[in-house]
Formats: C-alpha cells, sequence, structure tokens
C-alpha cells in the first residue's frame, strides 16, 4: 500500500548517547512516501504548519496532552537454555506448532502483542518445523513488523520427537527457511532469516561448525545463547572438554562474529568478553528472564564500559512479559542489584536503560543506520506515547495506564515515569517504516 507524506507533530524524544536523551518540545518530522525521515524541524510551536515545501498537502498527526513520538523498540525474543524449563514447559509447547492451524494463532497473538507494546523490530527464535517458521516469517510480514525470524536447530539433549534428525537435515531445513523469506521479501526490506543454533549443548560439533559455514556463506546473521546460568556453562565444559570456554565453542565454530547475537551473557570471564568485543559480537541482555529463573545478574555495566554492544531482549519462554519497556526497567532494577554488591557505578539510569532498548538493539540486530533514533534518512520506526493528566474526577480510568501526571514534571521526570509505571495502554500507536501497525481505539490521526 502506497504511502502519504505526513508530518508528525508535537514533542519527540530520543537517545542522543547512551546517557543522554534529545528532548524536543515542539517539532515536527516529515516522513516521505517511502517510509523515510525527510526533515526535522524544531521549537514549530505558533508556526504555519506545514513548514515545508512541498508538503502543503501532507497528513498531520498531532500528539495529544503529555504525549511525545519516541522510537520503536527493538528486542531478542529468544528461548530459556535451562533444561528442566525446556524439558517441562518449551519443548512441549514448540513441538505442538507442528500443528500449523496453533501456530498460527499463537504467532499472531505474539505479533500483535509485540507491536502493542511499541516493537517495531524483533529477532524471534520460532522452531524446528519449516513451516512454523515460515508461517510466522508470513505474519511478520502481513502485520508490518521488521523482524529476524530464525528455525531452531538443535541434534541433542532434546526428546527424540522434536530435534533435529541430522546434520544434513538440519541445513537442508534452514536453508528452506531462507528461500521462503528470500521469495516473500527478496531484499530482506522488513524480514530477514536469521541462522539459529538453539543453544552450543543442543548442538553437536558437527552442527555447530556446519550452522558456522551457513553463517559466513549466506552472510546472514546469527543468534543464540551463551552463560545464562552455571550449570549450563558445567555442561558445556563436559560436552566440549577441547574448548577452552563457551565463547570459544561458537568461536571455533564459526559463529563468533560482528553478525552474532549472543543472548543473556551473565557468567563470561574477563576473557570471554574480550574475546566477544575483538570479534564484534552482540549482546542482549535479558534481565525478565534471569531474574525469574534465577539465573544470575549481568554485569552490563562491566560490558558497556568495555565497549561491547548490548541491546535488550525478552527471553519469553523463561520471562514472563513481551513488553520491551518492561525490559528497560527491569534491566534498571537489576543494575540495581549488582550495585548492592560491586557499587553504585553498576546502576543504569532511565536514559541508558532507553538506549538500550533503541539505538543499542539497532547495533545488535546490524541496523543502527535505519533505526533506533530520529535523523534524517532513517526509516520512521515509531511509536506515539499517549500520558494522561491527573484531573479532577474520583476514581481510576482503567483504560488509561498507571502513569500521573500532574502538571508540572519536567520532560525527564515524565519519560522516567513512563518507564517506570508504563504499559501498553500508553501505546496510542506504532509504525514501521512509516506504515502503521497498531493503533488503539482511541488514537484518532
Amino acid at each position: 500500500m502506497a504511502l502519504n507524506k505526513t508530518v508528525y507533530v508535537g514533542p519527540f524524544i530520543h537517545c542522543e548517547s547512551l546517557n543522554q536523551l534529545d528532548i524536543c518540545t515542539n517539532g515536527m518530522i516529515g516522513v516521505g512516501e517511502d517510509g523515510k525521515i525527510a526533515f526535522v524541524s524544531r521549537d514549530m510551536k505558533g508556526r504555519q504548519l506545514p513548514a515545508q515545501e512541498g508538503w502543503e498537502h501532507a497528513r498531520m498527526v498531532y500528539t495529544r496532552q503529555y504525549g511525545f513520538f519516541f522510537p520503536g523498540f527493538i528486542g531478542v525474543f529468544g528461548k530459556s537454555t535451562l533444561l528442566d524449563w525446556l524439558n517441562t514447559y518449551t519443548f512441549p509447547l514448540e513441538s505442538s506448532f507442528s500443528d500449523l492451524d496453533r501456530a498460527a494463532r499463537i504467532y499472531n497473538r505474539v505479533v500483535a502483542r509485540t507491536l502493542s507494546h511499541g516493537t517495531t523490530t524483533a529477532a524471534y527464535y520460532a522452531t524446528v518445523h519449516v513451516p512454523a517458521t515460515n508461517l510466522l516469517a508470513d505474519i511478520c510480514m502481513s502485520r508490518g513488523q521488521r523482524a529476524f525470524v530464525g528455525r531452531v536447530c538443535m541434534d541433542r539433549l532434546s526428546p527424540d520427537y522434536y530435534q533435529d534428525e541430522s546434520v544434513e537435515s538440519a541445513i537442508h531445513d534452514t536453508q528452506a527457511c531462507i528461500d521462503h523469506i528470500k521469495h516473500i521479501d527478496p531484499q530482506f526490506d522488513l524480514v530477514t532469516p536469521i541462522i539459529t543454533p538453539r543453544f552450543a549443548p543442543s548442538c553437536t560439533d558437527g552442527m555447530l561448525a556446519a550452522l558456522g559455514k551457513l553463517h559466513r556463506d549466506t552472510g546472514l546473521p546469527c543468534q543464540t545463547h551463551i552463560s545464562e546460568n552455571k550449570k549450563e556453562i558445567e555442561l558445556v565444559k563436559e560436552l566440549f572438554p577441547n574448548h577452552d570456554s563457551y565463547t570459544h565453542v561458537y568461536d571455533q565454530a564459526g559463529l563468533l562474529t560482528p553478525k552474532t547475537i549472543l543472548a543473556h551473557a551473565i557468567h563470561l570471564s574477563s576473557e570471554e568478553r574480550s574475546l566477544i568485543k575483538t570479534r564484534q559480537a552482540r549482546i542482549s541482555h535479558c534481565p525478565a528472564s534471569n531474574t525469574a529463573l534465577t539465573s544470575g545478574r549481568a554485569a552490563v555495566r562491566t560490558m558497556l564500559d568495555e565497549g561491547m554492544t548490548v541491546g535488550l531482549g525478552t527471553d519469553v519462554s523463561g520471562g514472563y512479559t513481551s513488553s520491551m519497556l518492561t525490559e528497560a526497567r527491569e534491566a534498571i532494577l537489576v543494575s540495581r542489584h549488582v550495585a548492592m554488591e560491586s557499587g553504585d557505578e553498576a546502576k543504569l539510569s532511565v536514559e541508558e536503560a532507553l538506549y538500550l532498548a533503541t539505538r543499542g538493539g539497532a547495533q545488535v540486530v546490524g541496523l543502527e543506520d535505519r533505526i533506533g533514533g530520529f535523523e534524517v534518512g532513517k526509516d520512521w520506526d515509531a511509536q506515539l506515547i499517549g500520558l494522561d493528566g491527573v484531573g479532577d474526577t474520583v476514581g481510576l480510568d482503567p483504560g488509561a495506564g498507571l502513569v500521573e501526571i500532574f502538571g508540572e514534571e519536567t520532560w525527564d521526570e515524565k519519560v522516567a515515569k513512563w518507564v517506570y509505571t508504563g504499559d501498553d495502554r500508553n501505546t496510542m500507536a506504532v509504525w514501521v517504516k512509516g506504515r502503521l501497525v497498531h493503533s488503539r481505539d482511541s488514537f484518532k490521526p
């Protein structure tokens, strides 16, 4: 569907740097017919609109009181590596996706829910099934969500009824999913295939080596898990006795590259962190899952200080939420638990958590030139946040969310209230590449 030129009018906020928000209280952002930002104008209050030549007939979208535009969230939606959890919950659920009707119901709900929470870009772990993985790619494409979709590969430590029959069949089936996505989105403008070994213990040496070769030959990104819990690390030592560390397992298989996303990374040694940085691989911090499964507390401040690239993920099979806003909140809280032992410098600020959920995530998925902020030339991947003022009425409006704005708050305070108490009820509308992909009933463009 063709897009119209659109001017978005009102406050906009994005991360200028890791610890600095750029807050424009009165602005206009023009988005062209290609879905890219064409101009950004500041301090437009009181001026005649539109202010750009050639945009006289552009569609106008306004914020409401206390509302603002913010970049879409970017996250990795992975699967836990806790073996008891996998065997009890994850594997039985995933294996049921051989029923495509069931898979369609669940995947449609997952994509709709993540969009409703403002996630414009998601990296998904699908299942071992080719039809179900292809279905997820189709759903992301039809709903307009930018997505990385990976068929999960594993040939051991899983039930016989739910694993790859052989290394050869895993590569064949993964290639089939790659080919399908090439067919529906030849340039990977919206949906990109991603090579997905579940995690090292579930893959033999031969599987990892074959996936490393596929990663190298295709140039496609790769996602997997690393150092989520201590028992898992001991298992890696048993299964890969000739490797120096968990990280070296991936490195020697050719799966530790600038296009590699590593979820969790809680218990990495300093030598492993150095190797990951050298290979320019990226980290997806999953605080809600790590807390729910008592896996540990990732030292995000240490990774950032050492120059590693870090974003956020949900790991929804082990966590309790698909909301990236909640993950940003959890990242702040987990950092405070780290600080209880290592000192206040470990704490993450609101600004830093939002950076991880936007620009950091864009770097993790390799799209920092296209998404994550509001610069000219970037795609309009954005969400309209609505915050309600506290009126004179008695009682609560269940549709308004929990954020309470009294009117005296600074913009930094409003943003902090949104991060700490906001939810999907504050996400009024969501756009991907300029296309409206989600809106609440109360949104009136």
